[in-house]
């Protein structure tokens, strides 16, 4: 299964996958909760997936056939989030590109590099399955990248949660891409990838997807404080905005 197949509205289950050492905690439980109860709206609105003719746009500018994206919206990346990642790869043809959460946004991140200089992907997600997939789906289209089926454990910085065990990444990342894991953790899950940030070079850029969401809106508010070299922007593209960051100094 990839997410070019038609799939549950919520995300996959991620009960199996906590470690022994990491057991969500009651305090996580309730702002798991609380969060979740009034972010329905976000959610009801990332149904579409976004508009056909934006994502007609998107495949014929990635030279990708006009069934290359069946099946967006819910958890998956929609057509703004896509066309923006498209957007900024033409614009700083970056060589290094790391990925968190896996899907859509991996062929689309593949294809721009390779239309775009020719850089490398390095994606994560936590299903070894959809790794897999995800893979073959890519070769399909005549494009690869280093799919890893990454572990999760404990969070690291006191962010809530599990994070994945992603092992050695380049020490130089030019653009980080932040999909996953899935809010069903926590509300706050994606937080912990300011583990990778001082790795971004001046101009390097993260890309945030579901910024708009209110957990997302913590995680931003928390970043603006602990990186002031960097600077953070809410950018209402697709359904569920993105928070585009770049190192400035």
């Amino acid at each position: 299964m990839t997410t070019r197949d038609a799939t549950s509205y919520l995300p996959r289950r991620d009960d199996g996958t906590w470690p022994a050492d990491a057991r969500r905690s009651l305090r996580e439980t309730a702002e798991l909760i609380a969060i979740g109860a009034v972010q329905w709206p976000w959610l009801l609105r990332s149904l579409s997936g976004g508009s056909r003719s934006v994502k007609a746009a998107l495949l014929e500018r990635l030279q990708l056939p006009t069934d290359a994206l069946p099946n967006l919206g819910s958890w998956k990346a929609d057509t703004g989030f896509l066309t923006l990642i498209v957007d900024r790869i033409e614009a700083m043809r970056p060589q290094v590109v790391v990925e968190l959460g896996s899907g859509a946004s991996s062929l689309i991140v593949a294809k721009a590099l390779a239309l775009n200089g020719g850089g490398r992907l390095t994606s994560c997600d936590q299903h070894a399955d959809f790794v897999s997939a995800t893979r073959e789906w890519l070769g399909e289209h005549g494009v690869d990248a280093d799919m890893r089926a990454t572990p999760l454990v404990a969070a690291p910085g006191g962010w809530p949660g599990i994070w994945y065990d992603h092992g050695r990444l380049p020490e130089r990342i030019d653009m980080l891409v932040i999909d996953g894991p899935p809010w069903t953790i926590h509300p706050y899950v994606r937080g912990a990838a300011e583990t990778l940030f001082d790795r971004l070079p001046v101009g390097g850029t993260v890309l945030l997807d579901d910024a708009a969401r209110p957990g997302e809106r913590i995680v931003a508010a928390r970043w603006r404080k602990r990186w002031p070299d960097m600077r953070f922007d809410l950018v209402q593209a697709g359904t569920k905005g993105t928070l585009v960051g770049v190192r400035e100094r």
